[in-house]
Formats: C-alpha cells, structure tokens, sequence
C-alpha cells in the first residue's frame, strides 16, 4: 500500500536527520544545546510527518472552526519566542481528548478536545502550551534523544512474526510523536502557555480550569483510561495551582484592562461538532463492520477484535495468533492493486486467481512471507491470503496472515472475512448518523440536573454531560446560561 513506501521514506528521512549533530541556542532559554537537527532539519521533519499525521487520524472538515484556530495561532506565533517560524494548526477527526505538537511548528487538535473545552481562554491556552513545546524545542530535542532506539526498535517490529508488516505502520511511526516530555519540559510549556495566551489577552487562569477538568476525566474514567492528553503529558505535581500563579504574575505584569474569555462564542463556534465515534467512518453492530459513506459491509468472527483507523480495519483473535486487515489499495485497476500490493509486501506468491465476491470482481492470492525474528535470528514462515475486490470505482483489500504451522487452523475464518464483503443496501444503516454537541441557553434558573431534564437528557447521559460542560449537577445554572448538550 502507498502508506508503507510513505513510512519508509519517511524512516529515511529520520535517518538522515541523525547524522548531522549540531549545537544550537535554544530560543526560549538562550542556553545552547546538543541537536541533532538544524531548525530547517527540524521544519523538514514537520513536513514529513504532517501527512502521515493526517492520514493515520483523518482532517476534520469544519472551516469556520478550522480559520478560528489558524487565526489565533498565527497571532500567537508572532509574539513567541521563534515568531519568523511558521506555525500550522489542524483539527484531527478523532474523539479522544489529545493535543500535540511536532518539530517545525505543526500543532493537532482533536474534535475530542474542542468538544471538552467550554471557553476560547482554554483552547488558546491549550495552543499556547503546545505552541510551547514547539518554540522551546522540546520536541526536537525528544526526537534526538530517542528516535534511533525507537527506529531500530520498529525496524523489528517490522520483521518480527508478530504479523507486523500487515499491521499499521502509520501507527508505529505515531510512536515517535507521543514522546513523553520530562517534568521541566512540561512545566516550561506551561510556563509558555499562560505567557502567550496572556500577550494576547486572554485569561491565563482558565488554561489551569482545564487541567481540573482532565483531572476529573481520570477519575471518573468508567474503563479505566487515562485520557490520551494525560498519558502522553505527564502531570508535573499540582498544575492547576503552577498554571494559576503564571497566570496571575502575567497579568500583574501586563496590566490589560479586560482578560477575554469567550465562553459563549466558543461554544457557539462548537456548536454541530461531532461528538464520539462518527459511524459514518465505520461501526461494527452484531459482528458486523459496516461503512455508511463507502456503502459496504463485512462480517468477522464472534470473539474477535476489530480497531477501525482512517487508514484500514484491523481483526485479531484472542491470542493473536492470527490478523486480518482490510483497507484501500491506489493503484488505477483491480490486476494493477494486487500485483503492485503484493510486491511492496515482498510476498512470495504461492498462487492467484481470479474470482468473484458476492458478484463483484475480485482476484484472491495465497502467498508466503519468510521473515526473521531480530532477537533469535531465527526464520519463521507465514502464509498471507489476500483477497482484492473492485467496488464503486475502488479496490480493496484484504490482508489474512498467520504462521505456516497455524495457518490451516484460521483460513476459513480469514476467508470468511473477505467472501462476506458486500454492498451495503440496508437504508437503516446508510442513515445512521453521528452524535453531535448541541448548545443551547438555559430556559430558567434551575440546578444543571434539572436543567438538563428540560432539554430531555437521559437519567443514564447526565454525569458525562456535566464532565463535558466542567460543571456539577447541583450547581445553579442562570436562565439563559450556554450549556452543551448531546443528540443526533
């Protein structure tokens, strides 16, 4: 597929990058420090990654929202600390609450995290503490320290008989962007963050509300999960009263007459977001995934595990003895995908032929992949069937691998997988639609639980839509107040 030659060209941009070791003067410190990358080196970086970024989470489409972000971020870009660096912001189609930062000023926002925030002071703040990242060079300086061991590290993954070279490599390559800051990295950006957001006038003081508000996410996490924007920035001891305190000693010093907030014309700019999984993208209802916008659908086996990304589905079996993966192959005719597929595999073709799946065209291939594993050196075989289906001007593919030895235990499962692939007829699961956030004033004064069976929020939705507008359900909420609630 054309995201594996993307991932290698992109390991050999990396590579190349680590043989130029250089010493900078960070901008924000005017300390020098060991890099192993010049700042084009770094901005070149950004561009490599930016693509395998979008297509590895999606772009989501809204350009009012998308010109606000841009529009703030530029203004903030030019007060910073690299503010001749050209800064990028973009909305990535993802549910989790995430935000981060890569070398060269690229800086992602999920619709999971827009829909968290109730306030234009906490989304600027947010920015700014990435925008922070970018300008003190902790990203850079991450990569330096890690990115070889993470390299050689993914370069085994890849020839391992854990089935990797079937599984997503935009994903591994993803592994180089969640680096975990250290406790100075972090509170530095933090620093940054209540710096620049209070240069442009916002309220610093509502960055620090935010992190109360993750907080809460952590602890009423019903499975567990830390959420994405936790894990990946590591909280260094009490932030909301670190955050408050920069806050406040930027406003003594600045001295505006009038620190914005914006709480209702934010909410109103998030207003239709869509709010969790988009079954448009893809569901899986009774063992079966169906895509809605594609018009296809296709069944896997009780027991199994299926993870949908932008990029393919993937199923596994308990065990993960077995995989199976299902994506788009971009080549200009159904023997052109499978031959061309099949080679950037490196797959020994064992036999092939054409056939058809449920009356589309479809040629089916069996094929052997001798790998080593990096840590015995030993040489193990897998057998792969591949299945590639012409549907509506596209060719899909099916992936099913699994080892030599077990291979005969999973084929009809596999098999069955890709022969069940079909169009999609059912009006009922065509129209399904997504969950979006809908904001809507408050009728009287009333408690926010009350306030909500007004508006007809289920008993069962109550606490999480209290969480999304950083608010308790015995809190009074005033006649006209702006609160976020869910449908379709």
């Amino acid at each position: 597929m054309k995201q594996i030659n993307d991932f290698r060209k992109l390991l050999l941009v990396l590579l190349a990058v680590l043989l130029v070791p250089s010493c900078a003067v960070n901008p924000v410190t005017g300390k020098k420090q060991l890099m192993l990358m010049s700042e084009a080196q770094e901005v070149e970086l950004g561009t490599q990654y930016d693509p395998q970024v979008i297509s590895t989470f999606g772009e989501y489409q809204d350009q009012e929202l998308l010109s606000f972000v841009q529009g703030v971020t530029a203004e903030m870009g030019t007060i910073s600390h690299r503010p001749k660096l050209e800064y990028h912001i973009k909305i990535l189609d993802s549910p989790v609450v995430n935000a981060f930062a890569v070398p060269g000023g690229y800086i992602y926002l999920t619709r999971g995290i827009l829909a968290q925030l109730n306030n234009e002071a906490e989304l600027i703040g947010v920015i700014g503490h990435e925008m922070g990242h970018i300008t003190a060079r902790h990203s850079a300086s991450q990569q330096t320290k890690q990115q070889l061991g993470t390299l050689l590290l993914i370069g085994g993954m890849i020839a391992s008989e854990k089935f990797a070279q079937m599984a997503d490599y935009a994903f591994q390559g993803m592994q180089l962007l969640f680096l975990k800051f250290s406790r100075d990295d972090e509170r530095q950006a933090d620093q940054l963050g209540a710096e620049y957001s209070s240069r442009i006038g916002y309220d610093a003081h509502k960055m620090a509300d935010f992190f109360q508000v993750l907080n809460k996410m952590n602890l009423s996490e019903s499975e567990g999960g830390v959420p994405t924007f936790l894990s990946t920035h590591p909280d260094p001891g009490d932030r909301y009263n670190s955050v408050n305190r920069y806050a406040s000693e930027w406003q003594q010093e600045l001295s505006f007459s009038n620190w914005k907030v914006n709480a209702d014309s934010y909410l109103k700019l998030i207003d239709g977001v869509v709010y969790g999984e988009d079954p448009r993208q893809g569901y899986v209802e009774s063992n079966t995934f169906y895509h809605p916008d594609l018009k296809f659908r296709f069944s896997f086996p009780s027991g199994w595990d299926l993870q949908n990304s932008p990029i393919q589905v993937s199923m596994a079996p308990q065990g993960g003895h077995a995989l199976a993966v299902f994506g788009i192959a971009n080549q200009n005719s159904l023997q052109e995908a499978a031959q061309q597929t099949l080679q950037q595999l490196e797959l020994e073709v064992q036999q092939s032929g054409n056939t058809t799946v449920n009356g589309l065209p479809a040629i089916a291939a069996l094929s052997k992949q001798v790998v080593q594993d990096q840590s015995t050196g030993a040489t193990n075989t897998n057998l792969v069937l591949s299945y590639f289906i012409e549907y509506d001007s596209r060719f899909y593919v099916f992936h099913g691998v699994s080892s030599e030895a077990e291979f005969a235990s999973y084929r009809n499962s596999l098999e069955g997988i890709m022969k069940s692939f079909a169009r999609l007829t059912d009006n009922s699961k065509l129209n399904v639609k997504p969950r979006r956030i809908f904001v809507k004033p408050a009728p009287r004064n009333a408690t926010l639980a009350n306030t909500f069976s007004s508006f007809g929020v289920p008993q069962a939705m109550m606490e999480e839509l209290a969480l999304l507008n950083n608010l308790e359900l015995t809190d009074q909420v005033r006649s006209g107040k702006m609160i976020k609630i869910v449908g379709q």
